[in-house]
């Protein structure tokens, strides 16, 4: 019985002693967390994503499409004219811009040109636009505008009475100032007798640049006058002034005081063989490509884009937000100078009907 109590102890103590040889866990130490199955994906702990700062909303446009008329009188057909198709068109962009109407028209009649003003009179329209070639014709028609409290812009001629008739401001250029540049660009080519071509009767303006060439020319000028013929008959105008150049051949310049001018008196040079320099004011596709050729000198640029679209913007500006321009002087668009060295630049613009 002895030795069978014994033999129970000992196969106690082997089992013990075999339970610990095989891992068994002490009972005293932190069970662990089970691992993941081979069939299960790790889970991660949600991160927190960063939080990112509103962005600011666009700033609307500043453009109010605005319910405004606005007419445009100018001293002559724009349909007819090349460079008044381009204040035209200047006029035209910028309306359409600003949700305006813009009703356009003109005439060399200067009568015509003030009845078309006092038809905008009579419409009540919101601001008018207008040229002051004639400023004695034209002063009924403008302080009649003025007195009614329709707000008036004057462009291209006028810059010495505007402030006179009342209108806000007037865009354009100095006439006298761009002769004079006309004068001293003639002198730099060495000429010695240059014809200045007046191309419309009682147009102050184009008195104004053939002062400004004799106040600056070193040689002699002369005024010619092709009114009768214009640019209404371009050929009529081409005739006089190839005759004017045959029968008197100190002439070793023209200045012609706009581009459709300007190429009848190309023409006209090329009759009677060439051999006078000719420069311009203004622009047109023919008369750009003939400076890129060297075939006219240089054209004294006003740009008349700026004549049509700035005074529609100012009229805006001041239907919506009593805004005005200028502070009692004239915004000026030039004069700039066209040559052979920068015509390729406004070449194509010219071509779309802005230069």
């Amino acid at each position: 019985m002895l030795r069978l109590k014994a033999i129970s102890l000992v196969t106690l103590v082997v089992v013990l002693f075999s339970l610990v040889g095989c891992g068994a866990a002490d009972v005293t130490e932190t069970p662990t967390e089970p691992g993941p199955t081979a069939t299960e994906e790790p889970t991660e702990e949600p991160t927190e994503e960063p939080t990112e700062e509103p962005t600011e909303e666009p700033t609307p446009t500043q453009v109010t499409q605005a319910d405004l008329v606005i007419g445009m009188s100018v001293h002559a057909n724009p349909a007819e004219d090349s460079f008044w198709a381009v204040v035209e068109r200047g006029a035209m962009d910028a309306a359409e811009v600003y949700g305006i109407e813009l009703n356009s028209g003109g005439s060399s009649d200067p009568t015509e040109q003030a009845q078309l003003v006092e038809t905008f009179v009579s419409q009540e329209v919101d601001g008018i636009i207008v040229s002051l070639a004639n400023p004695d014709a034209l002063q009924d028609a403008v302080t009649s505008a003025v007195d009614a409290g329709i707000p008036v812009i004057t462009i291209n001629s006028g810059v010495d009475v505007y402030k006179e008739f009342g209108a806000m401001t007037h865009v354009g250029q100095t006439e006298v100032v761009a002769g004079e540049g006309a004068g001293e660009e003639f002198n730099e080519l060495g000429l010695t007798n240059v014809l200045c071509v007046i191309h419309e009767e009682a147009n102050i303006g184009l008195e104004q640049r053939c002062d400004g060439l004799e106040n600056t020319f070193d040689g002699e000028v002369e005024r010619f006058n092709v009114a009768t013929t214009g640019t209404r008959d371009i050929a009529g105008t081409l005739a006089s002034i190839q005759d004017k150049l045959t029968a008197d051949e100190a002439i070793d310049g023209v200045l012609s005081l706009n581009p459709d001018i300007a190429m009848a008196a190309y023409d006209a040079i090329q009759a009677v063989d060439g051999g006078v320099t000719l420069a311009t004011f203004d622009l047109s596709p023919d008369v750009l490509e003939a400076i890129s050729e060297g075939e006219i000198a240089f054209a004294v640029d006003q740009q008349q884009y700026l004549q049509g679209y700035l005074p529609v913007v100012f009229l805006y500006l001041n239907n919506v937000n009593l805004n005005t321009v200028g502070g009692g002087r004239p915004v000026l668009t030039g004069p700039g100078f066209v040559t052979q060295e920068n015509a390729a630049g406004v070449i194509d613009l010219a071509e779309q009907g802005t230069r």
